[in-house]
């Protein structure tokens, strides 16, 4: 195929330590910190950055006392920036795997609620069958496995959609239903009540998930249903590890998912409150970028993840006990 003049030139020109700039701007929006992320002086930076400009023939930000914007085409560059790198980068680590004896790589985002049951099981037979597979795995709330997908770090996530648009860039295949419970530390003076309301918690210190998160958004859907404000000693955290170490440290109050508490509860480091918070969050399932075929090790691995699910999607319809009671999941 015979590609103009302009184009060839185009290709000829740009490298990767371009793209690396590129990105780096985009993250940084300042040739100072962009320079230093690249490991280039601030003045090569520069010229690079003039020299990337000329040979697209326009301008990629505006400078002004507010900083670098992206100028519309400049944000359709920075976006393919982005996904090349991204690619080389995944290429040259699957390379690096295969030189060392691996077979390839998978990158998985998953939320906490995922990681005890249908996350483990899956990894676990995923490496009994292909013990030189190289698997990473990342994140741990919705928000953070959407973000993670969108910058193409991860192949797939396993979390849920985060806003109504997001559907015309991910595919969702439901899995399973995340149940939540209200948890304290054992020593937490509610930690033996019969009963307890809503209202009577929020006087509690809490820990809560960012307002980026589904989770949160339910809470606060919760908060307003019940006429009560957001509770004035919040700590917002995005870690649920993090979390937890807090519940254990003094008296607050969190909702997080039960797969994740289970283990905390039986050892008795933590309690689950006989109160519910609304229904539980909608599914989790598999999100994958649209357009994009997924490679084998994924494929395989989504296949995995639909066996493991389908015992965890019949327990959807069981009672489970929940702070004493027996209520129904949702």
């Amino acid at each position: 195929m015979n590609h103009p003049a302009s184009t060839v030139a185009l290709v000829n020109r740009l490298r990767f330590k371009h793209l690396a700039l590129l990105v780096a701007l985009d993250d940084a929006r300042n040739v100072h910190q962009a320079a230093e992320a690249i490991n280039v002086a601030q003045p090569s930076a520069s010229r690079m950055l003039g020299d990337i400009e000329e040979a697209l023939g326009f301008l990629l930000f505006e400078r002004n006392a507010r900083g670098m914007q992206p100028t519309p085409l400049g944000v359709v560059t920075l976006a393919y920036a982005r996904r090349a790198l991204a690619e080389l980068t995944r290429f040259a680590e699957d390379l690096d795997v295969k030189r060392k004896g691996g077979h390839g790589q998978l990158t998985v985002g998953a939320i906490m609620g995922a990681a005890p049951d249908l996350l483990a099981m899956a990894v676990a037979s995923l490496k009994t069958e292909r013990p030189l597979l190289n698997v990473r795995i990342l994140g741990e709330t919705s928000d953070q496995v959407v973000q993670l997908l969108h910058r193409r770090e991860v192949d797939l996530a396993l979390g849920r959609l985060t806003t109504p648009l997001q559907h015309n860039d991910f595919s969702f295949e439901p899995l399973a239903r995340e149940p939540l419970v209200l948890i304290v530390r054992t020593r937490h003076p509610l930690a033996r009540a019969a009963s307890v309301t809503l209202a009577e918690l929020i006087a509690w210190p809490w820990v809560a998930q960012p307002l980026t998160s589904p989770a949160r958004v339910l809470f606060e859907e919760e908060l307003a249903r019940a006429g009560l404000a957001t509770p004035v000693n919040l700590t917002e955290c995005a870690s649920i590890f993090a979390t937890l170490q807090l519940l254990e440290n003094y008296d607050a109050v969190a909702m997080l998912p039960e797969s994740v508490v289970r283990d905390h509860v039986r050892g008795k480091l933590l309690v689950a409150l006989p109160i519910e918070i609304g229904k539980s969050l909608p599914g989790f399932g598999i999100l994958t970028r649209k357009g994009e075929p997924l490679a084998e090790p994924a494929e395989h691995f989504v296949g995995l993840l639909r066996r493991f699910s389908q015992p965890l999607a019949a327990d959807d319809h069981a009672p489970a006990q929940h702070g004493g009671k027996t209520v129904a999941a949702h």
